[in-house]
C-alpha cells in the first residue's frame, strides 16, 4: 500500500507534539476526489484539536491527524462522480474532521470548486477558511445590508481580515478591533475605523447593526452594542471559560435573544465557487502572514498561539 506524509500527534499538548509521519494514501471512494494536497491553512480549532481542549469531541485515539482546509489538484476521480476531472485546481474544507495536512486527502466531490484562478495554493488556503465563514456570517446569518454599520473583532486574523474586506464589499461601513501594531494594516485592508482593542472596549465604540465576533469573549459585553434590530454572529467561544460560554449560548436560545447567532462552518461547492467569484473579482485579497513547510507545523501552530497574526499562517506541503 502506497504511504504519504502527515502532520501527527500521539498525545494532546503543546506544538511539540506535532510530527510528520507516514499513514497510507486514502483510496476515493463512490462519489469521492482524491486530492493531492499543496498548501492548507493553520487555524484556531486546530490549535484547540492538539491542545485536547476538545477531546470529547475528538477522543483518545492516537496518533491523531490536524488540518482542515486545504487547496491543490485532484489527482483521481472515484466512482459516480462526474464534472470533475483530473488534474483541476480546486479547494475545499473537510466536514467536521481533521487530516488535510498531508499529501493526499479524500472528500466528496459536492465538497470542493475550483479554486480562483491567478492565486497561488498558498495565497488561495489563506482565504478559505476565512472567506467561508464570513461569507456564510455575513450573509446566511446575519443578513447585512448596505449601509449598515459592521464591527469585527479580530479584524487582522485569518477570519477578521477577510470579513472586514467582504463587509466592505457588502456596502457596510466596518468598524475594526485589533492590536496596536496592526491597525494600520487593517485601515488597509479597507476598515473605515480601526480601535486597539487593548485601550478601547465596548463603552467607547457606539451601536452597530451587526457584530462579528471572531474572538469569542466577553459576548455580553458586545452584544449591548446592537442597535434596535442588531444581529450578532459569534464564530467562536472562550473554551478556557466553558461553562459560562455554553451557559450564555444557552440563555440566547432558551430566552429567545434570537439576534445572537453562532455557528460551525461546513462549506459546499456552491459557497467555495461564490468564495472564489469574490477573489477573482479583486473584491477580496489574500493576506499570508507566513509560509510554513510541513516539516515545521509546531512553528506555525507555535506562531499563531503567540497572536499578532496577519492574515493566514499557511503550510506548504512539498
Amino acid at each position: 500500500m502506497d504511504e504519504m506524509r502527515a502532520a501527527l500527534y500521539d498525545r494532546y499538548g503543546p506544538p511539540e507534539v506535532l510530527y510528520t509521519g507516514r499513514v497510507p494514501v486514502p483510496e476515493a471512494g463512490p462519489g469521492e476526489v482524491l486530492v493531492r494536497v499543496r498548501a492548507v491553512g493553520v487555524n484556531g480549532g486546530e490549535l484547540s484539536g492538539r491542545a485536547g481542549k476538545v477531546r470529547l469531541v475528538t477522543g483518545r485515539r492516537f496518533p491523531q491527524r490536524t488540518g482542515i482546509d486545504f487547496a491543490g489538484e485532484v489527482a483521481a476521480v472515484g466512482p459516480s462522480v462526474t464534472g470533475v476531472r483530473t488534474g483541476e485546481q480546486v479547494w475545499g474544507v473537510l466536514p467536521r474532521r481533521f487530516g488535510s495536512a498531508a499529501e493526499y486527502v479524500t472528500i466528496g466531490a459536492g465538497r470542493i470548486s475550483p479554486s480562483p484562478a491567478d492565486l497561488t495554493p498558498a495565497e488561495a488556503v489563506s482565504l478559505l477558511a476565512g472567506g467561508t465563514t464570513s461569507l456564510t456570517a455575513l450573509t446566511a446569518k446575519a443578513r447585512l445590508k448596505p449601509g449598515e454599520r459592521l464591527l469585527v473583532r479580530g479584524g487582522s486574523g485569518g477570519v477578521g481580515s477577510v470579513a472586514v474586506q467582504l463587509g466592505k464589499a457588502l456596502g457596510a461601513h466596518v468598524t475594526a478591533l485589533a492590536g496596536a501594531d496592526n491597525l494600520g494594516f487593517v485601515r488597509g485592508l479597507g476598515a473605515d475605523e480601526v480601535f486597539d482593542y487593548r485601550t478601547t472596549g465596548p463603552a467607547g465604540l457606539g451601536a452597530f447593526d451587526v457584530i462579528m465576533d471572531t474572538v469569542g469573549t466577553r459576548h455580553r459585553a458586545y452584544r449591548t452594542l446592537l442597535a434596535p434590530g442588531g444581529r450578532m454572529v459569534a464564530i467562536a467561544f472562550d473554551l478556557d471559560h466553558l461553562a459560562s460560554s455554553l451557559g450564555y449560548i444557552a440563555a440566547s436560545v432558551v430566552h429567545g435573544r434570537g439576534r445572537v447567532r453562532f455557528f460551525s462552518g461546513n462549506p459546499r461547492t456552491a459557497l467555495l465557487t461564490r468564495l472564489a467569484r469574490y477573489a477573482e473579482n479583486g473584491e477580496i485579497r489574500p493576506i499570508v502572514d507566513t509560509v510554513w513547510p510541513l516539516d515545521d507545523l509546531a512553528g506555525a501552530h507555535r506562531a499563531l498561539e503567540a497572536g499578532g497574526v496577519r492574515g493566514k499562517h499557511v503550510v506548504e506541503i512539498g
